[in-house]
């Protein structure tokens, strides 16, 4: 057998099949090798050896099942149980416990430890992870080493020493970090165990079902685990070329928002001021009835629909039909763009995103990439610890838990003479002209010298740039800096299907309003899918007051929404009770299943849409599921391809550089406010980020 230079025993043993006991090794962590329950029998060794920490070299023998190897990790396990409390019944890890696990294998059957087994105080670190019974910790260290190497945070660390060790916060603070609950899946025993999930089903009785996260643009891929018809938990399924075998918490917990008393379950109107519930043939015929007095009165451009990047394609595609089928163009997911210039492709991330963690220089703009993006934020701190060189241009001096090479933290309006000055350094080093006349600064040189180096580099466009007044200058000047240093150059993308939306056509066509137009008061009758423009769009307050006067405001959504202006609520089914498709932003086509049952008198989107089409006797309305929805919107040519054609996705601009400084802040959402179902998640809210994010919003001026 042949392995690679530098090998350890654990993964030749991986290679070829053979299981070795283990609790500190991890694949994606450092060895730390403090378990000890890997000891094998190395020949010519005088005593068994780590498997995790010990070079494989040329000729070596390893017995892995010999006397030597079985007693010597028996003798561990007795020693990892002398502690360990004898809880198992009422242990949440109880089912699915590497401890346990072992233990059958390699404990004995009665214990020789007489004295008096140690405590652990309980500790309060935050709303996501419960330490209630930190008596079971091992000292595995791994979420020592997750914080440290991975969320690049070490917000836990081991005191004290032998049996008196501990894994604590020290300081007695909490754990703040946006990927926190990937250390509850790393414990390989119960004491870090999930909050919002204790003691509410046992792992046997969960039923698996796979989904795909409606959150950030990653798409990370998810096991939702379910019983009696209800989503009980949330835990990552293992992409390597996507989420890797993390999730970020606002996928693993936001699961919390669809079983609150917030949903939506029965179609409601507004009569007298009050809300009527009301059965579905009622609400529809009323919904058709309005729209087709608003389109007598006031002409088929008088309607329109404000659609989310976060809904999926096969929605978004139906409500761009109907909405085109009344004879209207104004359509648009936008929602919190400044400007809208007409795209000449598919914006994307303009790379894959496994290639992130492979980047030797980057530069980020308009984006606190750690809370925008956390799983993206995983790569590039790893490209970081390769050595990678990070630079940012931003309006605030985040903490990006990764070394910053240079950073400009200047105002939104002055980031394109920022930008202008990093081509105008690279201009000067190369001795061609300048994109624009711009002075540049030392950090701007900095900049450009890292840019002009190395061989792996992206220039990416953050939520807050591609929101930006200026948007187009700065992806023209992006373009023009990725062309000069042989860089790629993509939108990071703010939302689960921004990638997709934009193939579904919820866009505007020749004629047609956009969001900012409609969000104006350019509409008699909207439709709402899957938004709430007070907090998804960048008119923000306004909106209420803008939509209060339209004739008719049909809102689609799982959650009780819009209950100031709207006329009709129509509940939809979320992403866990509907079949659909998301495309993430390396334009990555993942499709997925229901995994419960539409809760109440809820719908499917796609249905609704579909039937609200029949009614009108539109044509082509007459699809029977959502996979034949999926084949007419992507054309089927390419419908069952697992990407994106390549010459759909585009970052192209022939825009002219406006170095004039734009007014305002583009609007972006906090990490715990992206969407509907994020905003409505209890223990996500109790978070230090969700906390201040609502500090900084009771601060602002009004």
């Amino acid at each position: 057998m042949e392995i690679a230079d530098g090998s350890m025993v654990m993964h030749a043993a991986e290679k070829v099949g053979t299981y070795i006991p283990h609790f500190c090794y991890h694949k994606k962590l450092s060895i730390a090798a403090n378990c000890r329950m890997c000891l094998v029998d190395v020949e010519k060794a005088p005593k068994p050896m780590p498997a995790c920490a010990t070079p494989v070299t040329n000729g070596m023998v390893v017995r892995t099942r010999s006397d030597k190897a079985i007693k010597a990790q028996q003798s561990v396990m007795e020693f990892l149980l002398i502690n360990h409390p004898l809880d198992c019944p009422i242990c949440d890890q109880g089912g699915e416990c590497q401890l346990q696990d072992l233990a059958v294998g390699y404990g004995g059957s009665s214990s020789r430890y007489e004295e008096e087994k140690r405590v652990v105080p309980h500790k309060d670190i935050g709303p996501l992870i419960s330490t209630e019974e930190m008596s079971r910790c091992i000292h595995c260290t791994r979420c020592v080493r997750f914080g440290q190497e991975v969320a690049g945070v070490m917000e836990l660390g081991m005191i004290h020493r032998g049996e008196h060790s501990e894994i604590t916060t020290v300081l007695g603070d909490t754990v703040d970090s946006e990927v926190s609950g990937n250390m509850i899946d790393l414990c390989p025993v119960g004491a870090l165990t999930s909050k919002p999930f204790r003691y509410s089903a046992r792992t046997w009785e969960l039923s698996r079902r796979k989904s795909v996260s409606p959150h950030d643009s990653t798409g990370a891929n998810l096991i939702v685990q379910v019983k009696n018809n209800r989503v009980m938990r949330v835990l990552p399924l293992e992409n390597e070329a996507v989420n890797e075998c993390w999730l970020a918490d606002r996928d693993r917990f936001s699961y919390e928002a669809l079983n609150t008393g917030e949903r939506l379950t029965a179609p409601m109107l507004k009569q007298g001021g009050e809300w009527k519930t009301v059965d579905w043939q009622t609400a529809l015929e009323y919904v058709v009835h309005g729209l087709k007095l608003v389109k007598a009165d006031h002409g088929a451009k008088a309607i329109g629909a404000l659609v989310s990047p976060h809904s999926t394609v096969e929605e978004l595609f139906l409500a761009g039909r109907l909405v085109r089928g009344l004879g209207s163009e104004n359509i648009d997911h936008r929602l919190r763009h400044a400007q809208f210039t007409p795209f000449e492709g598919v914006r994307w991330l303009g790379t894959r995103i496994a290639a992130l963690s492979e980047l030797q220089r980057v530069l980020v703009v308009g984006s606190n990439l750690r809370k925008d993006h956390p799983l993206f934020s995983l790569r590039v701190r790893m490209a970081a610890r390769k050595g990678a060189q990070v630079s940012v241009v931003h309006d605030a001096d985040s903490d990006w838990a990764m070394p910053i090479a240079a950073k400009s933290v200047v105002a939104a309006g002055e980031w394109v003479r920022a930008l202008a000055g990093v081509a105008a350094a690279i201009a000067s080093e190369k001795g061609v002209p300048a994109p624009a006349q711009a002075e540049a600064s030392e950090t701007a040189r900095a900049m450009a010298r890292s840019l002009l180096s190395g061989e792996r580099k992206a220039v990416l466009l953050g939520n807050a740039a591609a929101h930006h007044a200026n948007a187009s200058s700065l992806l023209a000047l992006a373009r023009w800096i990725g062309e000069h240093t042989r860089a790629t150059v993509g939108y990071l993308t703010e939302a689960a299907n921004t990638v997709g939306a934009q193939l579904a056509g919820a866009l505007p066509n020749e004629g047609g309003l956009n969001a900012g137009q409609m969000l104006a008061g350019g509409l008699k009758a909207v439709l709402l899918l899957n938004n709430e423009p007070v907090f998804d769009s960048a008119a923000g307050a306004r909106a209420a007051e803008t939509l209060g006067r339209a004739e008719m405001v049909v809102t689609l959504s799982p959650f009780k929404a819009n209950l100031e202006f709207s006329d009709v609520l129509l509940p939809i089914a979320p992403f866990t009770e509907t079949p659909g498709t998301f495309v993430n932003a390396e334009g990555r086509v993942q499709s997925f299943h229901a995994v419960v049952k539409p809760m109440g008198e809820t719908r499917p989107a796609w249905k609704v849409l579909r039937v609200l089409g029949n009614m009108f006797g539109l044509p082509g309305f007459d699809w029977e599921s959502a996979q034949e929805v999926l084949v007419a919107a992507r054309g089927a040519k390419d419908a069952q391809e697992a990407f994106v054609q390549g010459d759909q996705l585009s970052n192209a601009t022939s825009t002219r550089i406006e170095l004039s400084a734009a007014s305002g802040r583009p609007a972006t959402a906090a990490i715990y406010q992206l969407d509907g179902i994020v905003r409505r998640a209890p223990s996500l809210q109790l978070t230090a980020d969700a906390r201040a994010a609502q500090a900084a919003v009771e601060g602002a001026p009004a």
